[in-house]
């Protein structure tokens, strides 16, 4: 988790340098989501994510070497420099996509599930609450249902669809409550709570190994930041941040944790990402002229 936050401040400096063009969008305050979720499964599981997929991609064990080289556009990158912030793919990881498109992880997991479902694997869809709207969401999970798919769909009800709270247009406001109107086993968590999110995710991933169909879990938790780098979130209610920062996920597990092994995590960290964000600002770029001749070559 605290790799997942270091990462992500970061690449932050390095956009206001100019070393990242378009836009990112942060992973910080969910870190307990991707990591809870991604221990429970096994190096041949299948994860699809959003365009705030940093968190997923590192949590399934992309180095953070290759995702800084990609973000900044280099011939290192875990796609050659060629996806940037939005569109990750690390199949060697078990990443099959980071998706721009709301909802698209959803349908990326779920037509993973049909192969999953053949080989003993697992597929996971991480998704935010906007995505509940999406048709996506709801074709998927009745596909899923009915077929009986080893896919556990995760919401990672942040609060907010860019700029608007969720439940000014999510009708219910209770969105686990859809996936239980389809018969799908599903369960509302702390998302800030690493422990409360992995107990959620083994339950889920075990029924999903025993051919018992897809699980859906929703975890409440929080961006800290904005929605993306021109977001300087001022829809905010006044103390809604300072309410969430109080239950900071990273803080909640250090107070759980022996301090001389916080403190060697916290060191061994450090130096990980100063030296992926070295290997990255020195990584060439891709070769255009090689590019081109492949992708036009008859």
């Amino acid at each position: 988790m605290l790799l997942l936050r270091r990462f992500e401040e970061a690449m932050q400096r390095l956009f206001l340098r100019n070393e990242i063009h378009g836009t990112v969008h942060l992973y910080i305050g969910q870190e307990a989501v991707s990591v809870g979720v991604c221990s429970a499964l096994r190096a041949d599981d299948w994860v699809s994510a959003t365009y705030r997929g940093h968190g997923a991609a590192l949590a399934r064990g992309t180095p953070p070497e290759a995702l800084a080289a990609e973000l900044m556009g280099r011939s290192t990158g875990a796609c050659g420099g060629r996806a940037g912030s939005m569109n990750v793919v690390d199949l060697e990881h078990g990443l099959i996509g980071c998706f721009g498109i709301v909802g698209g992880s959803i349908a990326a997991a779920t037509g993973a599930g049909m192969s999953a479902a053949r080989e003993g694997r697992v597929a996971v869809a991480f998704f935010g609450d906007g995505a509940a709207n999406q048709g996506y969401f709801h074709e998927c999970l009745n596909f899923a249902q009915v077929m009986r798919l080893p896919v556990v769909y995760v919401c990672e009800n942040n609060g907010y669809g860019e700029f608007t709270p969720y439940e000014q247009v999510t009708g219910g406001g209770d969105i686990a409550a859809r996936a239980m109107t389809l018969g799908i086993p599903a369960e509302k968590v702390d998302g800030n709570d690493f422990e409360a999110v992995g107990a959620a995710a083994r339950e889920a991933v075990a029924r999903a190994r025993a051919g018992e169909g897809p699980s859906f879990i929703e975890a409440l938790t929080y961006r800290q930041v904005g929605h993306s780098k021109s977001d300087p979130g001022a829809y905010r209610p006044e103390g809604e941040l300072e309410s969430w920062l109080e239950r900071d996920p990273l803080a909640l597990l250090r107070a759980r944790l022996d301090e001389d092994r916080a403190a060697e995590v916290e060191r061994a960290v450090e130096e990980r990402i100063e030296r992926a964000v070295e290997a990255a600002l020195a990584a060439p770029y891709p070769d255009v002229a090689v590019s081109a001749a492949r992708e036009y070559a008859p």
